[in-house]
């Protein structure tokens, strides 16, 4: 018998979910849009009849298969109570509580939730580069920026299920408001669309110059977009990246001092960027760090595969509680 977990990753724009064997290997998946409409019925509706269609099409490839459990990873998903609380950038509002919900649909050994970042963590933790690291931090980099930190082996929740913020953090004082509605926050910064922001800040501040990032509009313009620019030399992409490496490694120095991790996982788009975005990162944290720190944590790309990393974090989830 064949033992698999499905893996749900509820992100701003797209929900996608998998089938993921032992070895993380992703035997079918499938997606559907996060709505903006905020009726969580409809869309636990919309969910649960493709995640139900998927288990379908994974007994066609085998009926040797056993299916243990969900895992779900979503912004501000509470491990301890099941619930998904004032998500920012989702447009359900309130306490969704969401493993209930689930429940409901599907008769599984483990249903489980925790916030995507977390999921993150336990998958480089269970797949990929930190099996046998007892102490890392995840970073998340999308609509948002996420933390998972893991200490002595165990994922770090806090006494109500929400530590590890690490994105609202204060990198500015006053600065940019952030999506949750307070200024200066680190993911207004150093997330997607907080790169996105500093390349028009740029684009403002040398009037322009001979970037071709003036020709996007601020709803066309994306990461990708200025990662493509900075490869080929332009200068307000490379300059957006260096501006975005140098917070993002200032807050992760703080991390380091908190924490002590043996290493930093940078996770998400924005990670595509490669030595643009991981060398001023880097450059930036030993700027910030004690003598005694210097040198001691790495930070790497997640090898967990692109493409099917999402899924396979929030699968991990299940392994995670069967394992413990």
């Amino acid at each position: 018998m064949k033992k698999v977990a499905i893996g749900i990753d509820i992100g701003g724009t797209n929900t996608v979910f998998g089938v993921v064997d032992e070895m993380g290997q992703v035997l079918v998946k499938n997606d559907i849009p996060t709505p903006k409409h905020g009726d969580v019925d409809r869309y636990i509706t919309d969910l649960s009849a493709g995640v139900q269609e998927m288990i379908e099409s994974v007994k066609q490839l085998s009926s040797d298969i056993e299916i243990l459990g969900i895992g779900i990873g979503a912004p501000n998903g509470n491990y301890y109570s099941g619930t998904i609380e004032y998500a920012p950038n989702l447009s359900f509002k309130g306490v969704v509580p969401l493993v209930e919900l689930v429940k409901k649909r599907f008769d599984l050994p483990v249903i489980a939730l925790t916030n995507d970042a977390n999921a993150a963590a336990i998958g480089e933790m269970v797949y990929g580069g930190a099996k046998g690291m007892k102490n890392f931090v995840m970073i998340t980099l999308g609509t948002g920026l996420g933390s998972g930190i893991v200490v002595n082996g165990d994922l770090v929740y806090g006494h109500d299920g929400f530590a590890g913020e690490i994105g609202h953090t204060i990198v500015v004082p006053n600065g940019r408001s952030c999506g949750c509605g307070t200024p200066g926050h680190l993911e207004a910064y150093c997330s997607a669309p907080g790169i996105k922001r500093t390349a028009f800040e740029l684009l403002a501040h040398y009037n322009g110059g001979d970037s071709e990032l003036t020709k996007y509009t601020f709803d066309e313009l994306n990461s990708k977009i200025v990662f493509e620019a900075a490869e080929r030399g332009d200068k307000i992409a490379i300059e957006a990246f260096q501006r975005t490496g140098k917070l993002l490694g200032r807050a992760l120095a703080d991390t380091v001092h908190h924490l002590s991790p043996e290493a930093i996982f940078l996770f998400g788009g924005p990670t595509a960027a490669g030595d643009y975005i991981f060398k001023p990162t880097k450059e930036s944290m030993e700027e910030y760090l004690l003598p005694i720190f210097a040198n001691k944590v790495r930070i790497l790309p997640s090898e967990l595969k692109s493409g099917s990393a999402a899924i396979v974090g929030a699968s991990a989830l299940v392994w995670n509680e069967i394992n413990k």
